[in-house]
């Protein structure tokens, strides 16, 4: 862990606003130098602070209006069944996330589909025959709202 100084939480706050910034941008908004700011970037990364840059995709504009977010038992519970679970899931395209919890559920999913019939293939045909799965409960994404983190 190294230590974050307030340029470095800037440069960390407006990375997650638009990564796509360039160093030399990002410095003429923060008052540095570009090679300045590269150092830190540099240096965030190296530290694993910066895991990498990701692009958003407008699901909805894509054709996915629908999300939504499974809680998902696995019946029995052990390394290697949930190993299984992990892979098989992993490979079904409209399964954007996979979350392996502690509480209720084993995992929480987070699938997309084009709508509500697109959804219920995906549920029967795919997610409630992978290995090891007991149950499933479901929850329909009705609005999301991105927040700022924990750098504020």
């Amino acid at each position: 862990m190294i230590a974050l100084d307030d340029r470095d939480r800037a440069i960390l706050r407006a990375l997650s606003d638009d990564a796509t910034q360039t160093a030399g941008a990002l410095g003429r908004r923060l008052g540095l130098s570009q090679p300045a700011t590269w150092r830190r970037i540099r240096r965030l990364e190296e530290a694993g602070i910066l895991a990498g840059r990701r692009v958003d995709l407008d699901l909805a504009a894509l054709g996915f209006g629908v999300t939504v977010f499974l809680g998902v038992k696995i019946a029995t519970r052990g390394r290697a069944s949930m190993d299984d679970f992990e892979r098989a899931v992993s490979a079904i395209p409209e399964v954007q996330s996979v979350e392996h919890i502690l509480g209720l559920y084993d995992y929480r999913l987070r699938v997309t589909a084009r709508d509500i019939a697109d959804f219920e293939r995906v549920l029967r045909r795919r997610i409630m025959t992978l290995p090891g799965v007991a149950s499933v409960d479901a929850n329909v994404m009705l609005s999301e709202e991105r927040l700022p983190g924990p750098l504020g």
